[in-house]
């Protein structure tokens, strides 16, 4: 294989050779002026959504690739990072046949769409400072192994994946590396964005649920190399992003001001927090984070999680993740949000003491 040539064997022959639907709007861009649409049975009364939208969301990726260097070809938008990661699912794996590996503790999605399309998980956990084992990694990987999953900052315990044992296992591992950066925007760390121009096999997922504020959207990216790209298209449904969420993704983008402010805010929040979270009578142990959460070690994560709820404070027990313990982890919200919990979580404490 040639260097950066992407390593099509990987993909289900099935795939290979599937003619995807094509759509009215594959033909002629809706936005196109002087034209006269009668090819989609479409109302042709005007309401802002009464054309199909653009199946290859043209004008976001255009804006994301000028903002991010990154070319066009290798962007990929869908109904939410879940989206992209099933289509990466239906792109690559046979049922019953191929597996993928992850990373414990880590985002439960990757199991549930494995179980899903009937892959079977490998799981190979972190080791003790939450970093994939590379040499363990590639022990269990075969040729049937269509994939690694990592998420830096990972979810839940918030730090980022060190850059040279990713390009290591992107240069060594049979499958994808698919590398979740859901988080990226609140950490000073790079991501792995760029680094798919050089590696072939490495995949980024990108989404605009948390940073950007756009959860109830439904927005996610893949960063890939552009043959896969067109794998993906190929397997998408017709219009995977609506009119809406093109919109006003394209409103965001145009304008990070606000969005940039907030980051600011929740880092700064995120500071405040893991230092008044040290001092809580019951907490003894808060890790570091490069995401808008916190993970933090209680002494009975059962009991505090109830405490909280009956506060009417809702945060998420974590202590069923592998090395994870009698642990919460607790969204950074606004500031008032942040007093509120700060007040239940020092009235807790007092009881406990009393």
């Amino acid at each position: 294989m040639k260097k950066n040539e992407f390593p099509t064997a990987l993909v289900r022959p099935v795939i290979r050779t599937l003619k995807p639907y094509s759509s009215a709007r594959d033909e002629f861009n809706a936005e196109r002026g002087g034209m006269v649409f009668l090819d989609a049975n479409e109302n042709p009364y005007p309401t802002d959504v009464n054309r199909y939208p653009d199946p290859h969301q043209r004008k976001l990726r255009t804006l994301i690739a000028a903002n991010s260097g990154l070319t066009e070809e290798s962007l990929f938008l869908g109904n939410g990072s879940d989206d992209v990661l099933d289509l990466l699912f239906r792109v690559l794996c046979e049922p019953y046949k191929d597996r993928i590996i992850t990373t414990p503790p880590t985002f439960g999605m990757f199991k549930v769409l494995a179980d899903i399309h009937c892959v079977e998980n490998l799981e190979v956990p972190l080791d003790e400072a939450f970093q994939p084992d590379v040499d363990a990694i590639l022990a269990r990987a075969t040729a049937n192994t269509k994939m690694l999953f990592l998420v830096s900052p990972n979810n839940p315990t918030g730090n980022c994946m060190d850059r040279e044992p990713v390009l290591t296992l992107a240069r060594e591992f049979p499958g994808l590396v698919v590398v979740d950066q859901a988080y990226a925007e609140f950490s000073d760390y790079p991501g792995f964005d760029q680094d798919v121009k050089d590696h072939p096999n490495l995949v980024v997922t990108r989404t605009f649920s948390k940073a950007y504020g756009l959860a109830g959207l439904r927005l996610g990216l893949a960063v890939a190399h552009p043959e896969l790209i067109g794998y993906l298209k190929r397997v998408k449904l017709p219009y995977n992003v609506n009119e809406l969420t093109q919109q006003r993704a394209l409103e965001s983008l145009q304008d990070l001001s606000g969005m940039q402010a907030q980051v600011r805010e929740i880092r700064s929040e995120r500071g405040r927090l893991e230092l008044a979270l040290a001092g809580i009578s019951f907490i003894s142990e808060v890790f570091p984070s490069e995401a808008n959460f916190l993970m933090v070690r209680v002494d009975d994560a059962d009991r505090r999680y109830r405490e909280l709820l009956e506060m009417g404070i809702v945060v998420r027990n974590t202590s069923g993740k592998y090395r994870c313990p009698q642990t919460l982890r607790v969204t950074v919200g606004t500031p008032g949000e942040n007093e509120l919990l700060l007040n239940a979580l020092i009235a807790l404490s007092k009881n406990a003491m009393a």
